[in-house]
């Protein structure tokens, strides 16, 4: 099991890169069969999901656009419980059917802006693609459509998730040591 030190704490390895790749593949045929035949927005979640949201819309076979909204919830370690936009929205979306593609899942805040502020902009449809799920930390009833790994409610970096701004680029989920 690899291990790793981010500033002051020490991670050890819980999803190697390798099982990320081909989860996230699986993923993309979900949505293909899902979505044939439809034109379809993806949303992605900054700065987070930028990693999941590239190697996922890799392997999308759709009439598909992207575009990114930047949110933030987390300070150190811990989901600091509000949601501050940073960096709103940047295209029209009426009348589209829309993925929203988050890295993490845990309170469920981040999607009910998130779902809110779609239904305003009258988008068709919304879906929830999520790269990591905490069930046992998620407080809200939005369906979350298609799941990569449900994971235990610990704090987690890599693959595109920090601890304070660091840890973004390992290949791998690792999680936190006690």
């Amino acid at each position: 099991m690899r291990e790793t030190v981010i500033l002051d704490k020490k991670f050890r390895e819980m999803i190697p890169g390798e099982d990320i790749s081909k989860r996230i593949g699986e993923m993309a045929a979900e949505i293909n069969r899902d979505y044939k035949g439809k034109d379809v927005v993806f949303l992605g979640i900054l700065n987070g999901a930028f990693l999941f949201a590239a190697d996922l819309f890799k392997k999308i076979d759709l009439k598909a656009r992207i575009s990114f909204v930047k949110l933030a919830s987390y300070q150190g370690t811990r989901s600091s419980g509000s949601v501050k936009e940073l960096i709103g929205w940047n295209e029209d979306i009426k009348g589209m059917e829309v993925i929203v593609l988050e890295d993490i899942v845990d309170t469920g805040h981040t999607l009910e802006l998130i779902v809110g502020e779609l239904k305003i902009r009258k988008v068709t449809g919304v879906k929830i693609a999520t790269l990591l799920f905490k069930p046992d930390a998620y407080k809200k009833k939005i369906p979350v459509d298609y799941v990569g790994f449900r994971i235990p409610n610990d704090f987690v970096v890599g693959y595109g998730l920090d601890y304070d701004g660091y840890g973004r680029n390992l290949p791998s989920v690792y999680t936190l040591m006690e």
